[in-house]
Formats: C-alpha cells, sequence, structure tokens
C-alpha cells in the first residue's frame, strides 16, 4: 500500500493464475491484506464475454474473490459459502475495483477488440488524472505486475513479432493467434508497461515451459522476437517448478 492508500495490481490469464488467486484466498493471506483497498486491473483478455470459460477475468471472479456467495446471489450472503456451487467465498476485494476489459458490452454491441481496448485506456486515463496511478515515461506503472508465459515466449497477449511494439496507445486489440490456442481474438496491454511496473512475478509451470524459459535467460536478447525477455530485468521474480527449470541450470 503506498501514499494513495491503495494498490494496483495487474494481472493475466493461462494456467498459473487459478492456483495463486486460490492461494491468495485463503490461509494468512485472506486475512492479513487489506484487500477493500487492492485494485486489480488485467494486462490482457480473451475478446470473451466475462463468464465464459476463455476469459481471464472469470478465474479472479470465482477463485479470489468469489461475488456470489458474499452477494447472497446463493445462500445468505452471510457465511460467504456459495451453496449452488459449494466455493467458499474469496478475499473482500469490492466489485467496483476489479477493472475488466468491456469485452462482453463490446461484443454485445457487435464491436471490435479495439473498442474495448480504447475504453479500458480510458478508464486507465481517468484513474491517472484522479491521482489513483502512476505514469511513468508515458506508460501506466501498476504496483505490481503478475504474469505467466506462453510456449511461444508470448506475455501478455504480445506474440512474437507483434505489432504491439510499435503502437502508441496503452491498450489494444490483438488478431487471433493462428500458432497457439486458444485461436480467438484478444485485448493487451502496451509490453511497455511490463518496463515501467517496479515489481513484477512470473510463474511458469510444466514441461511445457522448459525451451521457452530456457530462451528467456539465453544468451540472445531480442523482447521483440521473444517477448517474456521484457520480465528478464531487475525487479522481477520468477517462480519455476521443477518441469520448467531443468534447462536453465
Amino acid at each position: 500500500m503506498d501514499r494513495r492508500g491503495r494498490a494496483n495490481w495487474a494481472t493475466t490469464g493461462g494456467s498459473t493464475a487459478p492456483g495463486l488467486y486460490r492461494r491468495l484466498a485463503e490461509g494468512p493471506h485472506r486475512e492479513s491484506v487489506p484487500w477493500h483497498a487492492v485494485h486489480v486491473w488485467f494486462g490482457d483478455d480473451r475478446f470473451v464475454p466475462r463468464d465464459h470459460p476463455l476469459s481471464n477475468v472469470l478465474p479472479v471472479d470465482q477463485g479470489l474473490v468469489a461475488f456470489g456467495a458474499y452477494a447472497g446471489q446463493s445462500g445468505s450472503g452471510e457465511s460467504g459459502i456459495d451453496i449452488a456451487t459449494g466455493i467458499e467465498a474469496g478475499v473482500m476485494i469490492p466489485i467496483e475495483n476489479v477493472h475488466a476489459f468491456p469485452t462482453g458490452e463490446a461484443i454485445g454491441e457487435a464491436r471490435e477488440p479495439s473498442w474495448a481496448a480504447a475504453r479500458y485506456e480510458a478508464e486507465l486515463r481517468a484513474a491517472v488524472a484522479a491521482g489513483e496511478l502512476e505514469v511513468v515515461d508515458g506508460w501506466p506503472a501498476f504496483d505490481m505486475f503478475f504474469l505467466g508465459i506462453g510456449t511461444d515466449g508470448h506475455v501478455l497477449s504480445v506474440f512474437p513479432g507483434s505489432p504491439a511494439w510499435d503502437a502508441a496507445a496503452w491498450a489494444m486489440g490483438v488478431e487471433a493467434p493462428t500458432h497457439v490456442e486458444p485461436h480467438v481474438r484478444r485485448v493487451t496491454l502496451h509490453p511497455e508497461t511490463l518496463r515501467v511496473t517496479p515489481r513484477l512475478l512470473v510463474v511458469a509451470t510444466g514441461d511445457s515451459k522448459a525451451e521457452p524459459v530456457a530462451r528467456v535467460f539465453g544468451d540472445r536478447v531480442d523482447a521483440r522476437a521473444l517477448p517474456a525477455q521484457t520480465a528478464r530485468r531487475s525487479g522481477a521474480t520468477w517462480l519455476l517448478d521443477d518441469a520448467a527449470a531443468p534447462l536453465t541450470r
């Protein structure tokens, strides 16, 4: 928590996110963190509604916060147990503190991913204007960024050779990748946000990540060809399991 009395945490999707959210929603983290002052932003998302299985927001809603139980949508709302799903409610982050790309609204109005990205940038700029979010070198700087990496070395929805590097916008639409799944359109923040955010937490697990992790820490450094190298910097913590780490030893 800083002088603004809030923390801006940016997160993303991928296979490792749900496990992290579940750990944060239990044990000492659940009680010791002033969650009411945490604002959750998203580095990227698939162009699907918020409740779609491919959404990066869904694991936050279900695994970290579990709004339904506290809201009394299933059960009394007092015990924090969602009777319909059996999911225990998570941490007390107010729903208005979870800042999702407006993908569902865009889809409902037959708009493009670029529209959702522009709306998200406007929300970020409003937070800056209100003194709630810092700007460093012209880019929004969150207090912390949680990341995974793709098997092709992508980070956020910035894929190898992405034109996102040359964009001036803070957020942009992304065409559906053909080389990795899922093959759906996306929205993403500019990769420069990773450079200006002071703390990065990168989690890579499984043997499918061993080769890209080894490349990230190899001799050749070219973030445009291997975007995950953006997170090869001071201030970044990498957490690897045994399956993802052997080629770096």
